[in-house]
């Protein structure tokens, strides 16, 4: 089973499936300014219905789509960790094969540091 690997064992970045890319996706909206905004949105909607007297049930209401919020941003958070440390040692992998002057280190290297999405 895939999802039970670690990252450096699974398939490489070559065909991400649906939920790689869904997530790679995900990460781009939440680091974006309106993500941001709706953040902080949610905030001030609790803090408000807490500290003016809102009722009971909208104050729950917000404090539980925070709740789920913050679960959700922190599954994401370990997802990008993983694709992360997978990238990283994929690089790892490649400097090691170069400086070992192995046949295959040069288009490991170009793969892992993506000379060849520059050109």
């Amino acid at each position: 089973m895939d999802a039970l690997e670690h990252p450096v064992e699974r398939r490489g970045g070559e065909n991400p499936g649906r939920f790689e890319s869904a997530a790679q996706r995900a990460s781009y909206v939440t680091g974006s300014p309106p993500f941001f905004g709706f953040c902080l949105l949610l905030v001030c909607t609790w803090l408000g219905t807490y500290v003016f007297g809102g009722s009971r049930e909208l104050t729950h209401a917000a404090g539980v789509a925070m709740t789920a919020t913050t679960l959700l941003l922190v599954a994401l958070l370990k997802n990008s960790e993983l694709r992360s440390e997978r990238a990283i040692q994929e690089k790892l992998d490649a400097i090691a094969a170069a400086m070992l002057k192995r046949d295959d280190a040069e288009p490991a290297l170009d793969r892992a540091i993506g000379l060849e999405e520059e050109l």
